[in-house]
């Protein structure tokens, strides 16, 4: 693809499946499926939990979500 798409979510989703192969799938040899369910489960609870986003400034996406889930509340509740 030449990124000039018409979607810009697809850079996101190409730069996930990305992180996916090279940080995960690429380094282990799994011998069943249920192996690389359980270890690609692995890698994006630890990708959305604990891996630090540069776009987030430093914090998971979970922990912005939720912090943003929880102020959005906060203020429906007021209003």
């Amino acid at each position: 693809m030449d990124g000039k798409g018409c979607c810009p979510d697809n850079i996101f989703i190409e730069r996930l499946w990305r992180s996916l192969k090279y940080e995960c799938v690429y380094l282990h040899a799994w011998e069943t499926g249920s192996q690389a369910k359980a270890g690609i489960g692995r890698w994006i609870t630890f990708y959305n939990h604990q891996r630090p986003h540069a776009a987030h400034g430093g914090q998971p996406p979970a922990v912005v979500y939720f912090n943003t889930t929880e102020t959005d509340q906060q203020v429906q509740a007021v209003a």
